[in-house]
């Protein structure tokens, strides 16, 4: 089965591997990426940019991703962009958090091509 996506995402990711992995499954289904190995340059392109969604990592000098998904769902300008959290922790307390600071999707590494793009066709559509 393969997905076909359109539309913006912004993916936050410090690990150059990661990125450009999720860059090229995504770019190869069709979306335009946006990449930020920073959740602070993340803040930055979200509002420049906008996006039609964001996959972030957990785990990220200066600032996590749950705080990153916390400050977006507080700005009026970026609550209603619909976040996908992509992280190697799982257990079943970071799925619960990270749902508690507003993400829409809580998806584990590894993953697949499949399971990134449905996790991203969930919210987008």
């Amino acid at each position: 089965m393969s997905l076909t996506l359109v539309g913006k995402i912004l993916i936050v990711e410090d690990s150059p591997s990661e990125l450009e992995l999720m860059s090229y499954y995504l770019k190869d289904s069709g979306c335009n990426v946006i990449k930020a190995a920073s959740a602070k340059e993340a803040l930055e392109k979200v509002l420049s940019e906008q996006p039609d969604a964001i996959v972030t990592d957990v785990v990220m000098p200066g600032m996590s991703g749950f705080e990153l998904c916390r400050s977006l769902k507080k700005n009026p300008m970026t609550q209603k962009v619909p976040i996908v959290i992509c992280s190697s922790k799982n257990q079943e307390i970071d799925r619960l958090w990270a749902m508690k600071q507003g993400a829409d999707v809580y998806l584990t590494k590894p993953y697949t091509r499949e399971q990134l793009l449905r996790a991203i066709k969930s919210v987008v559509l």
